[in-house]
């Protein structure tokens, strides 16, 4: 991807970020969004990070009748070793937007578009991807997802292989257990070209007015390994502190 492409990303991203923290003037707009501090950034199984901590945020404006936009940053660190030096990306940027429907007061379900982008690496090529998805939700408790990436970036033993659409089902879900504790899990399959991988994770989360902590043990097929270029699936422990404002 070249420097003008990258620039009109990074522009785009940005400007959605300062159109969720100016106040705007139509009615029933609100703005909203998290800062978060996770041990391991860890999405469908497989750390971001290569096992390290990344700090995010993620900032949105949602209407009343269920539209919303917004974008999200994440902290990464360049993952593996080429040659005499690290190669990869050091930031996420994930622009989104899409509608929820209320289907009755214990049911939604929502539609979502995303465009992720890596920015500041040193490789020679982009693993940028856009991303539509379906959730269908109950209470906000427990959760199914369906998404599609007809461009996802396909790699095998660290080689790069091209671009091939992917596909995604997972579901997640809470169970309160006492006060504001509650049991959490979730999980899901992976599948491009013709391979995919399981992956899976449990643990507890805290929440208290604004505050959420989460731990959890996160699983994910080894074979998984082969699929992406940060070589860390398996079986590993995560911890995220989430602050809402």
């Amino acid at each position: 991807m070249g420097p003008a492409v990258r620039l009109r990303i990074v522009t785009f991203c940005l400007w959605i970020a300062a159109a969720t923290l100016v106040p705007l003037p139509a009615p029933g707009v609100t703005l909203d969004g998290d800062i978060t501090y996770t041990t391991d950034y860890i999405f469908r199984g497989i750390s971001q990070t290569g096992g390290r901590s990344a700090g995010q945020i993620d900032l949105r404006a949602s209407t009343a009748d269920g539209t919303f936009a917004g974008v999200f940053a994440s902290t990464l660190n360049r993952l593996w070793k080429r040659s005499y030096e690290y190669a990869g990306w050091n930031y996420q940027l994930a622009a989104y937007v899409g509608y929820r429907f209320e289907l009755t007061p214990t049911w939604s379900t929502t539609v979502t578009g995303t465009s992720y982008s890596y920015l500041d690496g040193n490789t020679p090529y982009s693993d940028d991807y856009q991303e539509i998805s379906a959730t269908t939700s109950y209470l906000d408790l427990w959760t199914v997802e369906i998404a599609w990436i007809p461009n996802a970036v396909r790699f095998e033993s660290g080689y790069r292989l091209g671009r091939y659409p992917a596909y995604v089902v997972s579901t997640s879900g809470q169970i309160p257990l006492i006060s504001r504790l509650a049991l959490a899990g979730g999980a899901g399959y992976y599948t491009t070209d013709g391979d995919g991988y399981a992956f899976g994770n449990v643990g507890l989360a805290f929440e208290r007015k604004r505050l959420r902590l989460d731990a959890g043990y996160y699983v994910a097929e080894r074979h998984a390994r082969s699929l992406f270029p940060y070589g860390r699936a398996g079986s590993r422990y995560a911890a995220t502190v989430s602050w809402h404002f």
